[in-house]
């Protein structure tokens, strides 16, 4: 399900949290990985329950309006457009989404998670995405299965009482939270009315390497750290580890040992993905800093032997 740019992420902030604790355990840092990304899948499932559980809270306040002293014509024969949308009522019935729910003990039950999808509706209903929606005289699959991916992705997304959730929930589910939407977005646009389908992805695909490429990514940049500090003390000119930012530390260490263990990525890739990171985890100039020394790196463990790629096209790369 997750990228391997994100995959790399996840490495990054278990080590930069394992080096600063001054942890010895690498077991433990694995742990930690492997947890992390759980929780991750997690907030994917959260938010698959997004659309039924507004739905929910709509439907709830149709009822309240019914029961009013003096209910209009327009409480008692409410626009039901929204609570009736075809794609929202077959994510709420999904089988699969269901069991998961269950499994994984992640829902939105509670007082206080309900409350979220009250004040939510308020702000939903002000939206022009449902205004449009609630009277543009359509009724069709096409239209409700639009209607609810441009509702996800310009309010569900941007509420800050989700995001206030999320922030409480994981210091990590933030950085998380692009990614999960995007395959969320991918699981609306899969739906089939007739047998309730959706493509609801797993952690890890059977018969994949994502779970090998990130659990050896970690332990071996953990394994082979005095190989690797001796290495980037050679390639930093004048410069002394201790001066350098931990952060462009931890890159560095991740990119060396990927180069060496992942025979099936070519150098150019990996390098280009280091790059890329330490621009938004590290300081203002770490991409440049990040991009000369896995340079240098390169060609030096290239020289030793150290880089073996295999695979068509990768065999001068």
């Amino acid at each position: 399900m997750f990228n391997r740019r994100h995959l790399r992420i996840k490495v990054l902030q278990i080590l930069y949290a394992f080096y600063q604790s001054g942890e010895k355990d690498a077991t433990k840092a694995e742990k930690e990985l492997l947890l992390s990304i759980e929780k991750m899948y997690d907030l994917y499932i959260y938010l698959l329950l997004t659309l039924p559980e507004l739905t929910y809270a709509a439907s709830i306040k149709i009822e309240e309006k019914k029961k009013k002293l003096r209910p209009t014509d327009e409480d008692l024969q409410p626009n039901r457009k929204f609570v009736d949308n075809a794609l929202i009522k077959s994510l709420s019935a999904n089988k699969n989404l269901r069991a998961l729910s269950e499994k994984r003990k992640v829902n939105w039950q509670g007082a206080e998670n309900q409350e979220i999808f009250r004040k939510m509706l308020i702000q939903v209903t002000g939206s022009e995405v449902y205004f449009e929606f609630m009277n543009n005289g359509k009724c069709s699959e096409d239209d409700d299965k639009l209607f609810a991916i441009q509702l996800f992705k310009n309010e569900i997304i941007n509420s800050d009482y989700l995001h206030h959730f999320f922030e409480e929930s994981s210091i990590h589910w933030m950085d998380d939270i692009d990614l999960c939407c995007s395959m969320v977005i991918k699981a609306l646009k899969t739906w089939k009315k007739q047998n309730n389908y959706f493509n609801i992805l797993p952690i890890f695909k059977e018969n994949d390497d994502e779970k090998i490429f990130v659990t050896s990514l970690i332990k071996e940049t953990l394994s082979r750290d005095v190989e690797s500090n001796r290495l980037i003390a050679n390639l930093v000119d004048n410069w002394e580890l201790e001066r350098i930012a931990t952060m462009d530390i931890i890159v560095l260490k991740m990119g060396i040992t990927e180069l060496q263990i992942c025979n099936e990525i070519p150098t150019k890739v990996t390098l280009n993905e280091y790059i890329e990171i330490s621009k938004f985890y590290s300081t203002p100039k770490s991409n440049i800093f990040v991009n000369g020394i896995l340079d240098k790196a390169i060609d030096s463990l290239k020289k030793e032997g150290k880089i073996y790629k295999v695979g068509r096209g990768l065999l001068n790369n």
